[in-house]
C-alpha cells in the first residue's frame, strides 16, 4: 500500500512544482517560487514569512530571497513531525499552531522548564541542543519579560505590585530560596542576603527572556503580571505567546493577502494577487488529487476485504474449539431455503428464516456491507456466542467465508416487541400484552441486562437496548438481542473509553454525546432500557413527530409535564381501575 503512495507521490512531483510556478507570474516572482509555505508535517502548522524553517537544502541564495539570511529573521526548525522553536535557556518548545492574523502562536514545552533550570541552570553554547540566536534581537521580536534568578537564605514573600515570583519551588529547599525577578526591577527590594545567580549563557548580561501572554489585539486593559506569566511558563502547560507586528503584517492577513518579502527591495510587502494564484493551483492540486484517491480506492479495495478477511479469520481461531458451530456458506444458503422467506432488514444486514438439518427452525442473518472492518461480526460472537441466559437470544452458528459473513441465532416466532406496543391493533393490548405479560417482558429484560453487566466474566455493555432489538419467544419471554455494538470490558472497569456515540437516536444515554454529562458505563443501557419501559406502558414511541401538539413530541417530557401537573397518564393501554390502583 505505501509504495503504491509512493509512486504516485513522485509522479504529482512534476505537478506540484508546476502549480507553484503558476504562483509567480507577477512581480516579486522569486519570493513566491523559492520561499512556497513548509510544514514539518501534514497536521503541522504552516511556516512562512515573516518565519522561516531551518533546512539543510536551503541555498544561501534561496535563504536572502526569502528574508531568511542571517540573525534577523526568527527561524523554526522540525524535530521529526514536531515544529521546534528553540528558546536559549528553557529549550525545545513545540509550535502547535500558529496565527499569523493574531500574531501569536501556540507552543507546548518538550521539556519541563523547572526541571531544565534545577539540573542545568546554565546552557553552555557546548549544549547538543540546537541554539537559537539571541531572542531579543530575531524578527518578529516575542513580547517577553526578560528575569534575572536570584537566589535567598530564606522566604520572604514579595509585594502585589513587585515583578518577582517565587520562592520557585521546584528549585527551591530548606536551606536556600529561588526567585525570578523581572531584569529591571529595583533589586533594592530584595533581602541584603539575596544575591543573583550568574548565568555565563543568558542573554543580555546573564538574564532568562521569560514569554509574556498579553494579547495586541485584545480590548481588555488587563494583561498577565511579571508572576502569573512566569508561574504559566513553569507550569510545563500548552501557552499563546505574540510577536511584535511592526509591518502590519497582521493587518494584511486579516484582508486576506500574505505577507512577504523583497530581496530587491529589502523590505517586507502585502501581496493578494498571488494568494489568488495559489488557491486556484491549489484547487487544480486538490481535484487531482481527489481523482487519484478515487483511482487508488478501487485498486485497494480487494486488498482492504482481504484484510478485514484475515482479522476476522485469527479472531476466530482464538476462540477456538468453545465458540458455536462454523457453517460454510452453501450450508448456510441451504439452510435458509435460498434466502426466500425474509424475517425483517435490521442495521446490519437482512434476516431470514430457515432450519438446521434436525429439524430445529433458526433466524439466519447475512451481515450485507458491514462496516467497522468485521466489527460486528466479531462483537455478535465474543458476546453471545459463549454465554446462555434465558433472556439473552441463543447464537447456534456462524459462516466467514471471504466477505460473505453469517449468523444463526434460534427462531423467535413472536418477533420484536416493537410490533406489539406500537401496534394499532387494540386487541393485541387487551388479549396479549396485558399489564401482567408487560411486567414479566420487563422484568426479563431487565434480569438479561444484569446477567451481561454483572453475571459474566467479563462485563458486556449492549448499547442498542431498545424494542426492536427485544425479541419474544413462543410464551412471550423476551430475549436481547443483536450485539453488533456491544463492548467488552473488565468487571472492574467502571467506566469504558469509546471514540464515537453508538446506538440508536432516542436511546442514547446524554454521557455518549457528550462527557459533560459523566462517563460512559453500564448505566448508558440502564438509560436506554428506561426509555424502552416508558414506550411499553404509553404504547408510543420516545420521540413521534406525527403527535399533534408540539408539546407532546417528545415521550420523556410529556410524561414529566403530567407527573408534575398531577395528571394521569393517558396510557394506549386499556386497565381497569382495580389495575391501576
Amino acid at each position: 500500500k505505501m509504495s503504491k503512495l509512493l509512486a504516485i507521490a513522485l509522479l504529482l512531483l512534476p505537478l506540484i512544482n508546476q502549480g507553484i510556478y503558476l504562483a509567480t507570474a507577477w512581480d516579486d516572482q522569486d519570493f513566491f517560487k523559492y520561499c512556497p509555505p513548509s510544514q514539518c508535517s501534514q497536521d503541522g502548522p504552516e511556516v512562512r514569512f515573516p518565519f522561516c524553517l531551518e533546512s539543510s537544502n536551503t541555498s544561501a541564495a534561496a535563504a536572502a530571497s526569502c528574508g531568511c539570511a542571517g540573525r534577523s529573521i526568527r527561524k523554526l526548525a522540525c524535530s521529526g513531525r514536531d515544529t521546534i522553536l528553540f528558546h536559549p535557556i528553557l529549550g525545545p518548545y513545540n509550535v502547535s499552531a500558529i496565527d499569523y492574523g493574531r500574531s501569536s502562536m501556540k507552543l507546548i514545552p518538550l521539556v519541563d522548564p523547572c526541571f531544565v533550570l534545577q539540573q542545568k541552570p546554565v546552557i553552555s553554547r557546548s549544549s547538543s541542543s540546537p541554539q537559537a540566536d539571541v531572542i531579543n534581537y530575531e524578527m518578529p521580536c516575542l513580547y517577553l519579560w526578560n528575569s534575572s534568578l536570584v537566589r535567598c537564605s530564606r522566604e520572604f514573600t514579595p509585594g502585589a505590585a513587585d515583578r518577582i515570583a517565587g520562592p520557585v519551588s521546584c528549585l527551591s529547599n530548606t536551606t536556600q530560596f529561588f526567585y525570578l525577578v523581572y531584569g529591571y526591577e529595583d533589586m533594592s527590594l530584595l533581602p541584603l542576603e539575596c544575591k543573583v545567580v550568574p548565568l555565563s549563557d543568558g542573554v543580555g548580561g546573564g538574564l532568562i527572556p521569560m514569554y509574556m501572554f498579553e494579547d495586541p489585539m485584545s480590548d481588555t486593559l488587563f494583561s498577565p503580571s511579571f508572576k502569573e506569566s512566569t508561574e504559566r511558563i513553569l507550569s510545563f502547560a500548552e501557552m499563546t505567546v505574540y510577536w511584535y507586528d511592526y509591518s502590519d503584517c497582521a493587518e494584511c492577513e486579516r484582508s486576506g493577502g500574505r505577507c512577504a518579502f523583497s530581496s530587491q527591495r529589502d523590505r517586507q510587502f502585502c501581496s493578494r494577487i498571488k494568494v489568488i494564484a495559489a488557491t486556484s493551483s491549489v484547487a487544480a492540486f486538490v481535484l487531482l488529487l481527489l481523482t487519484v484517491a478515487t483511482v487508488l480506492y478501487l485498486s485497494l479495495k480487494t486488498r482492504y476485504n482481504a484484510e478485514i478477511h484475515m482479522k476476522v479469520e485469527m479472531f476466530l481461531k482464538t476462540y477456538g474449539t468453545s465458540k458455536p458451530t462454523r457453517y460454510t456458506f452453501s450450508e448456510v444458503k441451504k439452510m435458509a431455503r435460498r434466502f426466500k422467506e425474509k424475517l425483517g432488514q435490521g442495521g446490519f444486514g437482512s434476516v431470514y428464516k430457515g432450519e438446521l438439518p434436525n429439524g430445529v427452525p433458526v433466524a439466519v442473518k447475512m451481515l450485507e456491507n458491514s462496516t467497522g472492518e468485521g466489527e460486528s461480526f466479531i462483537n455478535e460472537v465474543a458476546t453471545i456466542g459463549l454465554i446462555h441466559h434465558a433472556n439473552i437470544v441463543r447464537l447456534l452458528g456462524f459462516c466467514s467465508e471471504g466477505m460473505r459473513r453469517a449468523l444463526i441465532y434460534e427462531f423467535m416466532p413472536n418477533e420484536s416487541l416493537e410490533k406489539y406496543i406500537f401496534s394499532d391493533d387494540s386487541n393485541i393490548f387487551q388479549n396479549l400484552l396485558v399489564p401482567e405479560k408487560l411486567l414479566d417482558i420487563a422484568l426479563g429484560i431487565a434480569r438479561g441486562m444484569e446477567y451481561l453487566h454483572q453475571g459474566c466474566n467479563q462485563r458486556i455493555l449492549h448499547f442498542d437496548i431498545k424494542p426492536h432489538n427485544i425479541l419474544l419467544d413462543y410464551n412471550f419471554n423476551p430475549k436481547i438481542s443483536d450485539f453488533g455494538l456491544a463492548k467488552l470490558c473488565a468487571r472492574d472497569q467502571s467506566i469504558v473509553t469509546l471514540t464515537a456515540a453508538r446506538g440508536t437516536m432516542g436511546y442514547i444515554a446524554p454521557e455518549l454525546y457528550s462527557r459533560n454529562f459523566g462517563g460512559v458505563s453500564y448505566k448508558s443501557d440502564v438509560y436506554s432500557f428506561g426509555m424502552l419501559v416508558l414506550e411499553m406502558v404509553s404504547g408510543r414511541r420516545n420521540s413521534d413527530p406525527r403527535i399533534g401538539s408540539q408539546d407532546d413530541v417528545y415521550l420523556p417530557e410529556w410524561i414529566y409535564e403530567k407527573v408534575i401537573n398531577g395528571e394521569e397518564l393517558a396510557l394506549t393501554l386499556e386497565t381497569t381501575q382495580e389495575e391501576k390502583d
